[in-house]
């Protein structure tokens, strides 16, 4: 008598791999990467402009203002677009409740801002995809709530995506087994740090040019844009502006609020969302976990 072998289960994954609830496909990777070019030129069009001689006055590109939401919701829905079933759309939703609701109670104050890292998890977790869609939105429902809504706005929402994106595409091979939990703590700290003064600068660099000049005793002339000026005069002024405005202060402030959240909740905050990443996986493929 024949005994059938009963089938094999489904490998279950491993705690600390990541799983991606908005997979990307090559259009939509295309597409990311266009909108972040884009983005860019958007942000250093003062470093790249020559304007006319002639001209008496620069005026500035404020088309700019109309085409980054534009680029951004272009993104969202190429994105999102068959890729998101209920779970992700729903586990989407909460953590941009909870991201917006962290904003509004840190406010920012001195640099303690706790929206990034949780935004710096979840794009680990869930990949980058993901993170740049929770970027957005947990920015853009944040401003609501802080009647934070301006033209700086799709900025924010554009650096911040950036943000988890690139926690997303952090090596999958940091954090593979128990043992090296500890160094994809390390890794999440250090991209952190490096997050908290690039978005300073690339926020900086969005209003540097519609300031009327900054003065500086002891420093000829102003920090003010200045059209027309060689590439690295205008980079020279713009770095010494972002250290006196921002880089000691409200940068690192928002650098240390990342890493002493990574450390004291990064361990437990991940565990939770890669047994919701589980759950989702179970889920989707119609089996019990």
């Amino acid at each position: 008598m024949s005994l059938s072998r009963p089938a094999a289960a489904a490998p279950s994954p491993s705690p600390l791999v990541s799983r991606s609830l908005l997979p990307m496909g090559p259009r939509s990777a295309a597409v990311l990467t266009l909108a972040s070019v884009a983005g860019l030129i958007m942000f250093a069009w003062p470093l790249l402009q020559v304007p006319d001689p002639a001209a008496a006055e620069v005026a500035p590109p404020f088309v700019f203002l109309v085409l980054l939401p534009v680029v951004v919701l272009v993104v969202l829905a190429e994105l999102s677009e068959g890729g998101m079933d209920a779970r992700s759309m729903a586990l989407l939703g909460v953590l941009t409740a909870v991201n917006a609701a962290l904003r509004s109670l840190s406010a920012g104050v001195a640099g303690v801002e706790l929206v990034f890292f949780l935004l710096v998890l979840a794009g680990r977790v869930f990949g980058p995809g993901f993170g740049f869609v929770l970027g957005c939105t947990s920015l853009f429902t944040s401003a609501l709530l802080t009647s934070g809504v301006g033209p700086w706005l799709p900025y924010q929402m554009l650096c911040a995506a950036w943000v988890g994106l690139g926690a997303g595409l952090l090596p999958k091979r940091v954090g593979r087994r128990p043992i090296s939990a500890r160094a994809e703590i390390a890794m999440l700290v250090v991209y952190g740090i490096v997050c908290a003064y690039l978005f300073g600068a690339l926020m900086n660099l969005s209003s540097w040019p519609y300031m009327l000049g900054v003065a500086v005793p002891g420093h000829e002339g102003s920090l003010a844009y200045v059209p027309g000026d060689p590439v690295q005069d205008n980079l020279h002024r713009f770095m010494i502006y972002t250290l006196l405005t921002s880089t000691g202060g409200w940068d690192t402030g928002r650098a240390i609020t990342n890493s002493l959240a990574i450390v004291l909740l990064g361990p437990s905050v991940l565990a939770t969302l890669r047994r919701a990443a589980r759950r989702a996986t179970y889920a989707a493929a119609g089996t019990r976990p």
